[in-house]
């Protein structure tokens, strides 16, 4: 059985167990910051929960650069599973490579293109839009001069910054908080340019199909 074959079907195994791996880490952290006044039991199973996800993907790393037999390239190659590894805020990514890979199953995708842009689109700007909403909080929520009171605030302020709009009543004022923002606008603007160009590519073609279907002289 050739690398191939055999990564392909270690990716097979693992998409299921790894969705769930990443939803239960977003839960467990949003536990952790969200509900500070839990007993010391609960918030210990929450971190726990939290580090057992984050080994999870650590062992699936490896196991697919030890089957890739590429060496230094795989971090290359592999450059969505090597920024989730270091990066756990943008965990959340692996469901819309799960649900890519669960389209693909079919045989081909269920929906066009254009529709499929727009979905992955909005799955990724929910899901990271959670995870950034619990991560700035949790670095604003008590800081001196913050603006960002509440997970109410802070849920606004990832809506703003999201949709590119900013107003600026509430904006992040510790360190870590305005990194955070930076990738949030970030995000955000590659999000809304995927979603209008796929939007205006969309009504492109219609128009040309439109014009090709018109009778001659009309």
């Amino acid at each position: 059985m050739d690398d191939d074959t055999r990564t392909t079907r270690w990716e097979q195994r693992t998409e299921l167990p790894l969705a769930v791996a990443s939803l239960t880490f977003l839960a467990s952290y949003a536990v952790r910051v969200l509900e500070p006044g839990l007993t010391d039991l609960l918030q210990t199973l929450a971190l726990v929960v939290f580090l057992a996800s984050w080994a999870l993907f650590a062992v699936n790393y490896a196991v697919l650069w030890r089957l890739s037999g590429q060496g230094l390239s795989f971090v290359r190659t592999h450059m969505l599973d090597t920024v989730v590894l270091i990066l756990p805020l943008l965990r959340p990514l692996r469901m819309v490579k799960i649900y890519e890979a669960m389209q693909r199953r079919h045989g081909k995708p269920r929906l066009a293109l254009h529709a499929r842009v727009i979905a992955y689109s909005g799955l990724t700007t929910v899901l990271l839009g959670f995870a950034g909403t619990v991560a700035v909080y949790q670095q604003e929520r008590g800081a001196p001069g913050a603006s960002m009171k509440s997970f109410g605030d802070a849920v606004w302020w990832t809506c703003a910054t999201l949709s590119t709009v900013g107003y600026g009543d509430v904006v992040p004022v510790t360190p870590m908080g305005r990194l955070i923002a930076v990738g949030m606008m970030a995000i955000g603007l590659a999000l809304l340019g995927a979603v209008t160009g796929t939007f205006a590519s969309w009504l492109l073609q219609v128009f040309s199909r439109e014009d090709d279907e018109r009778p001659p002289g009309n």
